[in-house]
């Protein structure tokens, strides 16, 4: 079977600074698959390099066993990869059910038009409701997302992620900020959501990390140190040595 995604001797460069060194890394379809590692380990750069937003120096990147490496972010969309980002990234003024129809009407390949009434297209009306019910916000429906709690917003943003029908889902720190209460009910959301999909997550909270993913691969200086299942990465001396045993104390 085709790997979701393989990073391949992938390296990045801002001027003379290496932040990406030699990276390799492959994710099987439908598998939850967490990135961690320190502080400045390259987590974040590694998510525009395969979402590309920012484009490797050397190497070759492959999403479902086709080249995306240098191809813009909405080409890598069309291609079944949707992501979100460390910051709530959802259109404040608009109202939680005109976000998320926006991005389903992207999806389906429809486009503004003055002449044209969004609201009377069918497929959009009902796919932009299943998601809602999805995130647990129909009641929030006509609400500005602004006004939303910090919370609600990330499962708007969550909800947007997933309205194209990706099948590969990248969500960068999608817990952070959160309560305890708050943080459950978002883990157990991206479970639902992205059941038969990919899931690559970004996450500082090792208890969503060993609670959520099938594998974990740890970045530390650009460069991955190990990958493997939770029981592995917990007992890898190397790994406690370069970051969990900092996160234990």
């Amino acid at each position: 079977m085709t790997n979701a995604i393989e990073v391949r001797a992938v390296e990045k460069k801002f001027g003379n600074v290496h932040i990406i060194r030699d990276l390799n890394l492959t994710i099987g379809q439908g598998e939850r698959h967490a990135i961690i590692g320190p502080n400045g380990a390259g987590k974040s750069t590694t998510f525009n390099l395969i979402s590309g937003h920012i484009t490797p120096t050397s190497g070759e990147i492959s999403l479902n066993g086709e080249r995306i490496s240098g191809l813009r972010p909405f080409e890598i969309n069309r291609r079944g990869l949707s992501r979100s980002f460390q910051v709530t990234n959802v259109f404040a003024k608009m109202t939680v059910w005109e976000n998320i129809r926006c991005a389903v009407l992207w999806a389906t390949g429809h486009r503004y038009a003055f002449w044209k009434n969004v609201d009377s297209l069918p497929e959009v009306r009902q796919r932009t409701a299943e998601i809602l019910e999805d995130i647990h916000l129909t009641h929030r429906r006509d609400v500005p997302a602004g006004l939303l709690t910090y919370a609600e917003q990330r499962e708007l943003e969550i909800g947007i992620t997933i309205a194209g029908g990706a099948n590969v889902i990248m969500l960068d720190e999608p817990t952070a900020g959160m309560s305890n209460t708050e943080t459950d009910r978002a883990v157990a959301l991206i479970r639902r959501l992205t059941e038969g999909r990919t899931l690559v997550i970004v996450e500082h909270d090792m208890s969503v990390v060993f609670g959520l993913a099938d594998r974990i691969s740890v970045l530390v200086y650009g460069n991955i140190i190990a990958s493997g299942t939770p029981e592995e990465i917990r007992g890898n001396p190397k790994v406690k040595e370069a970051y969990l045993g900092e996160e234990e104390h």
